[in-house]
């Protein structure tokens, strides 16, 4: 799979907005990366029909223009002009992915001066557990957009 479909050149991201940026360290690790956020976010109590808990995405990857971001996903709501409650703590959040994807050597933070703190909640699915969760984001990133269009769904 090329990385092209990843590739974000139209989007600003303005200094204020903080996004952590970071070396993906090789080409392979951009789609582990990617499926590793989609189980790291906050989780509900209550369960689906299945009996299956919910947890929602908290940050994404972003690629711009040869650099790496990790963003939280109001930050790219904020991005796109939309109205977005981002919080100490989502940003705190947000850092927190980015030490453990670089604790588990997927990625080298570039910023020297995030911050993060054990006290703000955060729940990593398993990847064998993966099944037994429904995993929902609340954004949508350009490119997974197309693909969902070109896949009919």
């Amino acid at each position: 799979m090329s990385l092209e479909q990843f590739y974000y050149d139209d989007l600003i991201l303005p200094d204020a907005y903080h996004s952590v940026e970071v070396d993906i360290l090789n080409e392979n690790n951009f789609l582990k990366i990617k499926e590793t956020l989609t189980r790291m976010g906050l989780s509900s109590r209550d369960k689906d029909a299945q009996g299956r808990r919910t947890l929602w995405q908290s940050a994404h990857i972003l690629h711009k223009q040869g650099k790496y971001y990790i963003v939280h996903f109001k930050e790219l709501f904020l991005l796109d002009g939309n109205k977005a409650g981002l919080t100490e703590d989502d940003m705190i959040r947000r850092n927190m992915i980015a030490e453990l994807l670089q604790k588990w050597n997927l990625l080298k933070i570039l910023d020297k001066e995030i911050t993060y703190s054990k006290n703000v909640y955060l729940k990593v699915v398993p990847f064998k557990a993966k099944q037994e969760w429904n995993l929902q984001k609340k954004y949508t990133l350009r490119s997974d957009r197309k693909y969902l269009a070109s896949v009919g769904a």
